[in-house]
């Protein structure tokens, strides 16, 4: 690999970034590099999942209390779709990693910080968008299948959702729609935020590069990102509890597979 900016914000890049071909050995070899980087840096990636998990332990609460505990299942599944955006500590750890740099706090955090007002911070902007736009498909689909129906606790929509053919017909068409949703977010977020973090490029020509690198090694990155779907579904049911070392695992062997798809800069 070659070298990675050494400071604190990423260095200009002047041509589109370039995409490499890879395998099932790169997705093992970024595997066991995220789980290194969790085990050399545990408290960051603790503290990163935590915020992952706290945020949906937040947002059920929400849910809960706005008795609208039927959206649930639509909630803890789409909230993976923001990911990505709070992994942006776990890709600087794992940078800092590569290059020697020390993990200290303040710098730390300082970086992520900075993001929010960068090219960055708009990707994170596309994510919740998509999220929220997945929300609403959820009601619309409800509306349309078991029509405006108000739902007191979320026993009594399972039992209507699971014991009603219209309650399968809901269940067929969110999981198809959800799939829809999360195939167009893998394929914009899965290279795009990392690359941000590492370059001063705009979020546009990142998404390109997200999606390019997903349609340049199909098999490969569908596999990838089965297993990340895979392992989030296995965190979040225990109450979000395993995001608080999913999350960092998964965060880290991101930003090492992206170093993997994309050609690096020439100095």
């Amino acid at each position: 690999m070659s070298d990675v900016p050494q400071s604190d914000l990423p260095a200009a890049v002047s041509t589109a970034p370039r995409i490499r071909s890879i395998g099932r050995d790169d997705v093992l070899s970024a595997l066991r590099q995220g789980i290194d980087d969790f085990r050399a840096a545990p408290l960051w990636g603790l503290f990163f999942g935590g915020v992952y998990a706290v945020g949906g332990w937040f947002l059920l609460w929400l849910t809960m209390g706005a008795g609208a505990g039927y959206l649930t299942y639509p909630l803890a599944t789409g909230f993976a779709l923001l990911g990505p955006f709070v992994a942006v500590g776990c890709y600087e750890v794992s940078r800092r990693r590569e290059t020697g740099e020390p993990l200290d706090v303040r710098s730390i955090l300082t970086v992520v910080g900075r993001q929010s007002s960068r090219e960055l911070g708009w990707m994170a902007f596309v994510t919740l968008f998509v999220f929220l736009m997945w929300m609403y498909q959820v009601r619309v689909l409800l509306i349309l299948t078991l029509g405006f129906k108000n739902f007191t606790t979320f026993a009594e929509f399972l039992h209507v959702v699971t014991s009603t053919s219209e309650g399968w017909l809901f269940v067929a068409l969110v999981h198809a729609d959800g799939l829809i949703f999360a195939m167009i977010t893998y394929s914009l977020t899965v290279v795009s935020f990392p690359l941000l973090l590492e370059r001063d490029i705009d979020f546009v020509t990142a998404m390109i590069a997200s999606v390019k690198a997903v349609t340049t090694n199909p098999r490969t990155m569908i596999a990838w990102g089965l297993i990340v779907a895979g392992l989030l579904f296995l965190a979040i049911v225990p109450a979000f509890l395993g995001l608080f070392v999913v999350l960092p695992v998964l965060g880290h062997a991101t930003w090492h597979l992206h170093r993997r798809l994309v050609e690096p800069t020439e100095r």
